[in-house]
């Protein structure tokens, strides 16, 4: 796909039932060229059917470097990325780190993934020592090794048992007082020995988690879109009825074979 076929999927809202929509959610996913490797993409594509399945209109925006932020957002996605992928959005997460930590702290529900997630942190030191500037959302620090962290993972978090397939060559330490995303029960996680994974700041998650996360874990899924959709009606959630059968079993397979 093109520059310019991308940044025509930019704001184009997805098709609905005209008039029958509870209301409309906009998703911003950043970088999905730089930052989108290891099926990340399927997160976008798993929250947006979501949505409408749900019952609301999604509107899809992909956010690209020297591209003007999208002025409505309530809910945020990015994936992971080679090095070389950071550093060619760092300029731009630059000129939007204002408007990300003011959406942060409205309590916009946020889903980084792996090299996102380190940008979101303090700082991220790559393996030949160049230091890329984070965010400060998330109290975090990553410092990139030789050796690659990889394999399956079964995590406890606050919406139940997440599965996913980790990949990542950095090791990350969470600053004091900063939550983890989950407890690893199975897999390395941040850094292979303080038993977390991930971080969470109010609304906001950072996670190693590929695979892509959110279609096997519907709850996740859903908790983010249950806070979008309260940030863009100012009504409850209201949820329709999902069938996540193969979601489910898939998830239960991989639970009991690598922890129970």
């Amino acid at each position: 796909m093109t520059q310019t076929e991308l940044a025509s999927q930019t704001a184009a809202a997805l098709p609905d039932d005209a008039g029958r929509s509870k209301g409309t959610i906009h998703v911003v996913h950043l970088y999905p060229r730089e930052m989108s490797i290891y099926g990340d993409l399927g997160n976008t594509r798993c929250l947006t059917a979501r949505i409408r399945r749900h019952g609301y209109t999604p509107v899809l925006h992909q956010h690209h470097p020297g591209a003007p932020f999208p002025e409505v957002a309530h809910l945020l996605v990015g994936g992971g990325g080679q090095d070389s992928g950071q550093a060619r959005v760092e300029d731009d997460l630059a000129l939007v780190a204002d408007r990300l930590r003011s959406l942060a702290a409205d309590g916009v529900p946020m889903l980084m993934i792996c090299g996102m997630y380190q940008l979101f942190g303090n700082a991220f030191i790559t393996v030949a020592g160049q230091r890329l500037p984070g965010l400060g959302i998330l109290d975090v620090t990553t410092q990139g090794n030789a050796k690659r962290m990889v394999g399956p993972v079964v995590l406890r978090t606050d919406v139940g048992e997440v599965v996913g397939y980790e990949n990542h060559s950095g090791s990350t330490t969470l600053g004091a007082g900063q939550s983890p995303f989950g407890t690893v029960l199975s897999g390395i996680g941040n850094n292979g020995t303080d038993g977390t994974e991930g971080a969470r700041s109010g609304n906001v998650i950072g996670s190693y988690l590929h695979g892509p996360v959110l279609p096997a874990n519907p709850a996740l899924a859903d908790s983010l879109i249950g806070i979008a959709a309260e940030q863009a009606t100012g009504r409850p959630f209201e949820p329709e009825p999902q069938d996540d059968a193969f979601a489910d079993e898939a998830r239960t397979r991989q639970v009991r074979r690598l922890v129970r």
